[in-house]
């Protein structure tokens, strides 16, 4: 499970993103010494501080590409690159093409998608819920946290609480058998009533083994990128995986950089349907006495 320390450290890099910061300056910023946020950072994404920071610019870098015209000159010093060739090679090794290839073949791409896309069909990727009806999906050029795109899940209509949509996809079990499972995300949030990331692992019978939806620690209103978890047991029963993103309510939530990763047991499960620690050891009040 995150920590509010995680969320204060992502916090402070978005809103710095661009800046000429060392991490010295981002510790003094945060209130820790730049070992332990970097041990800690380290620990929760398998990224270093200077990595993350370092794709999160050419994740910017990609969006200006794209939507303005922007020499590529500027804007690698926009993005805080020596020069232009350090750019270059940079965003070359993560999209595996020069940033003047990238801006011919992604706009000619989207504007592609732009005129061929169907409304609520993404690859891979479902819309369901209670009232799928009242809600709809895409692939986002226009917001994305890493790479070019995101996954969102918008309400079209007023929804109510008890009314929810998901963005979702399910996969075989198999490959994580036996194992304690970390999928990890980053999501963002316009006017959300009740969000969060979620998922949840079934038995060949299709009984639910575990489950997580965020419910003890969803996201409301509107926020920027943050990094949230999941951890789940996939004992040998298990059979199929499900996961995505959540909106109850009204709302728009935006999904990205979503991945999975085996974890040791020092790292807590986030597993919602384990009540056996939250039952009291001994019977309460069977005298009806107390209010």
């Amino acid at each position: 499970m995150y920590s509010q320390l995680f969320q204060h450290i992502v916090d402070t890099l978005e809103e710095n993103i661009l800046s000429d910061w060392q991490l010295e300056q981002y510790a003094e910023k945060i209130g820790y010494s730049k070992f332990y946020l970097t041990r800690q950072f380290k620990k929760e994404t398998g990224l270093s501080i200077g990595a993350y920071i370092r794709r999160r610019r050419l994740a910017v870098s990609a969006f200006l590409l794209l939507h303005s015209d922007e020499s590529i000159l500027d804007i690698s010093f926009e993005c805080q690159f020596q020069s232009q060739e350090a750019f270059t090679r940079a965003f070359k090794e993560l999209y595996q093409m020069p940033p003047g290839k990238y801006r011919n073949l992604m706009r000619t791409i989207n504007f592609k998608e732009e005129q061929e896309m169907t409304s609520n069909e993404v690859k891979g990727w479902l819309l369901t819920g209670t009232n799928p009806s009242l809600y709809t999906i895409k692939a986002d050029h226009e917001v994305f946290h890493t790479g070019s795109k995101s996954g969102y899940l918008g309400s079209t209509k007023p929804a109510e609480e008890g009314q929810f949509g998901t963005l979702m996809q399910v996969f075989s079990a198999k490959n994580w058998i036996g194992k304690r499972m970390k999928m990890s995300c980053f999501i963002k949030t316009k006017d959300a009533m009740k969000c969060g990331a979620w998922c949840r692992i079934d038995s060949k019978n299709g009984d639910l083994v575990q489950f997580d939806n965020m419910d003890n620690r969803s996201i409301h209103g509107t926020t920027d990128w943050n990094y949230y978890s999941i951890v789940l047991d996939v004992p040998e029963e298990s059979a199929a995986i499900h996961f995505g993103v959540l909106l109850v309510g009204s709302g728009e939530v935006w999904i990205d950089g979503v991945s999975f990763e085996e974890v040791d047991h020092s790292v807590p499960s986030t597993n919602m349907t384990s009540s056996a620690s939250k039952l009291p050891l001994e019977p309460v009040n069977l005298g009806f006495d107390e209010l």
